[in-house]
Formats: structure tokens, C-alpha cells, sequence
């Protein structure tokens, strides 16, 4: 028998050490080294904290929402907001973006509305909005298949760069630490490279996977487990929204002028639960969420922005004026979304509804109909 107290227990056992993440922006808001070749402005941080702090909102009366009975589910980014616009921000808007299923904050970023994002949750439609609108797919809840639909993508794309030169079109893809233990990811990371795929692959390393630790899911960091399927790799600070944004931009250019696929692994913090059907203190204890509470991305970017005034009382004023906005619309658009006629279900169960569905439908249609 194997004498499992000689096999290795950690990333050093292995001889495998973790690259530092990389930081441009201190817990105390403060530039790091290397900020000032980061291409880092006034402009471009106070628009990266707008963003965030939308999500931030959006995600808060969405999840307020799920509580009062209006959604059926909601999974929460509080935390990842960093992550999710610095990544979003440094990529092109004609670039496809494959989410998982909680890419709020990006998809905000792209464009939709909060009925969009919504309907899914509220249970009006299986998607709420047109992929190839806003070159960002639907969100994919069974776990990792998004990073397989987005290498299949990745070589359509590459195809046509093939036949048309000037195609420079890359693709983003997100997911989880947790999804990154399943087989398709681990098919899709490998594909990816072996083809050359124009691919990025953005792992928010959130710590849990419901309630698996991230120490518990994998011995290798995720970073150089990557680089051994022969990925480009990077690991960055996720919740220092600049440092995520260089980090993206840098790897989204190596792969747009033709360089290999890049993986590159966010840490960050999931500071709710995995869903709203979850209680996370069964699982983790109160300390560790405030260590995590004192890195929030939001509040790291306001340190900045105050320290070098280059956001007054006006621009604060002005957002907090969006977002109680966006906070009215998103309720009212919530509330709005009603349920489908139930004959849908009949004409959509196939492509194409047959007779035997057809009958029942109508049968079903003049049962209802009898009661008006």
C-alpha cells in the first residue's frame, strides 16, 4: 500500500511556488511601483470606480430583490467588482465575452440593462438579452461549459483572421476557481493551447467554491497549473481594479498580434454567499470576511481618488445621483417582467412544435379560455 504520509501537501511540497499577484494600487490607496508605467490617469480611474460602484449598487437591490420574492435566485459579485470591470474595460467592445453566471458587473460594463440581466433570474426566460448584440453570451450555469464554448469560438475566430487578415477580434472568458477543478475546463484549457486559440481566460480565484476552499480544490496554484498546459500566465491582485486592468490589457495585445492563449488568475473575494440559497458562516468564520473587508476594490479606488484629488464633491454628487438612479430602474424593471403565457412552454419544448404538442396547447388554451 501507498504510504500517503510521504505524498505532498502543499504548492511547496511540490517544488511549485506561486508567482506573487501583481499590485499597482495599496490597500491604503497608494500607488505601487510600476503604476506610473500603467498608463495610469485621472480619467481612466475615475471611470474604472463609476463602474464599480454601479455594480456594486445593482448588485445589492438585486439581491434585496431575491429577499422580497421577486427573484427566484440571485448570485452576487460583491467583492469581484474589480476583477470583473478592470478586466471588461481593457478589452475592445467587438471582442466576444463568455461570462459564467455572475459577471454582473461586466456585463453592465457591455451595455445591458437590468431587465436583461434579470429575466433569467426572475424566471421569464432561459436568457434576457441577444448574444451577438453585445458580443457577451448568456450566462452558463452548469459549471465550466463556457470556457469549451469559448475555445470552439476562439478557433471560429481564428478562422477568420485566416481568411481575412484584418480580423484581430480575441475573446475573454470567465470563470471560477471552482469551475477551473472540472473536466471541461481542464479540456478547454488544453485545446486552447495545442490550437493557438486568440483566447484570454479570466479566473476569479474567489476563495470558495460554495463551500470548498480554494486550498482544498487544487495543489497547484491555478496560475502554473495553466502555464503547464503551455498557457501564458499571469496572477494579479483582483480586487486592485488597475492592476487588473494592465494586467488584461497586456495579455489581451500578446494575444490579439498573435501570441498563445493567456490564463490569468484574479484573486479576489466572494463577500456574499455562493447564492442567495446559501449561508456562507456554516462554512467560514467571521475573520476571514473582515480581512477580506478591509481590501474592498471600491473603497480601495476612493482612497486614491481622494488622496490625489482627482475626483471632487461634484463627481461624487453626480454618482451618487446614477446610482440611485440605476437603483429605481432596476426595482421598476424587475417588477415589470411578467411571466409568459404557459403555451410557450408547448411551442418551445422542440425546434419545431409537433402536432401531438399543438393539440396540447390548444386543449390547454381553451381549458384557460373557459374560465373568463
Amino acid at each position: 500500500m501507498t504510504d500517503l504520509t510521504d505524498v505532498p501537501k502543499t504548492p511547496a511540497d511540490l517544488g511549485v511556488a506561486p508567482e506573487p499577484p501583481m499590485r499597482l494600487l495599496g490597500e491604503d490607496g497608494e500607488l505601487l511601483a510600476g503604476a506610473a508605467d500603467a498608463g495610469i490617469t485621472a480619467e481612466l480611474t475615475r471611470g474604472l470606480y463609476r463602474d464599480m460602484v454601479l455594480a456594486r449598487q445593482f448588485d445589492q437591490d438585486a439581491f434585496n430583490l431575491q429577499r422580497q420574492g421577486e427573484l427566484g435566485l440571485w448570485l452576487s459579485c460583491r467583492g469581484q467588482e474589480a476583477a470583473q470591470v478592470g478586466s471588461i474595460r481593457a478589452v475592445r467592445a467587438s471582442d466576444h465575452v463568455f461570462p459564467s453566471y455572475r459577471e454582473h458587473a461586466a456585463a453592465l460594463c457591455r451595455g445591458l440593462e437590468p431587465a436583461e440581466l434579470l429575466t433569467q433570474w426572475r424566471g421569464t426566460a432561459h436568457g434576457g438579452w441577444d448574444p451577438s448584440g453585445y458580443r457577451f453570451h448568456l450566462y452558463s450555469l452548469v459549471l465550466s461549459t463556457q470556457l469549451l464554448h469559448a475555445t470552439g469560438y476562439a478557433l471560429g475566430v481564428a478562422a477568420d483572421r485566416r481568411r481575412e487578415p484584418g480580423v484581430d477580434e480575441i475573446v475573454l472568458c470567465y470563470f471560477g476557481d471552482g469551475a477551473a477543478s472540472q473536466g471541461d475546463a481542464n479540456e478547454a484549457l488544453n485545446w486552447a493551447a495545442v490550437t493557438g486559440a486568440p483566447l484570454v481566460f479570466f479566473c476569479q480565484n474567489n476563495q470558495w467554491a460554495i463551500s470548498t476552499p480554494s486550498a482544498a480544490q487544487s495543489r497547484t496554484p491555478l496560475h502554473v497549473r495553466a502555464a503547464g498546459f503551455g498557457l501564458t500566465a499571469t496572477v494579479v491582485d483582483g480586487n486592485d481594479v488597475l492592476a487588473v486592468h494592465a494586467a488584461t490589457a497586456a495579455a489581451a495585445a500578446r494575444v490579439r498580434a498573435g501570441g498563445p492563449p493567456e490564463f490569468i488568475e484574479a484573486i479576489t473575494y466572494r463577500m456574499a454567499g455562493h447564492s442567495t440559497s446559501d449561508d456562507p458562516t456554516r462554512y467560514r468564520d467571521a475573520e476571514e470576511v473582515r480581512r477580506w473587508e478591509e481590501r474592498d476594490p471600491v473603497t480601495r479606488v476612493r482612497r486614491l481618488l481622494d488622496a490625489r484629488g482627482w475626483a471632487g464633491e461634484e463627481f461624487h454628487t453626480a454618482l451618487k445621483e446614477e446610482a440611485t438612479a440605476l437603483s429605481e430602474a432596476t426595482r421598476a424593471a424587475c417588477r415589470a417582467l411578467a411571466p409568459p403565457p404557459l403555451e410557450d412552454t408547448f411551442r418551445h419544448t422542440l425546434v419545431e412544435e409537433t402536432a401531438a404538442l399543438r393539440a396540447e396547447r390548444e386543449r390547454y388554451t381553451a381549458w384557460r379560455e373557459s374560465f373568463a
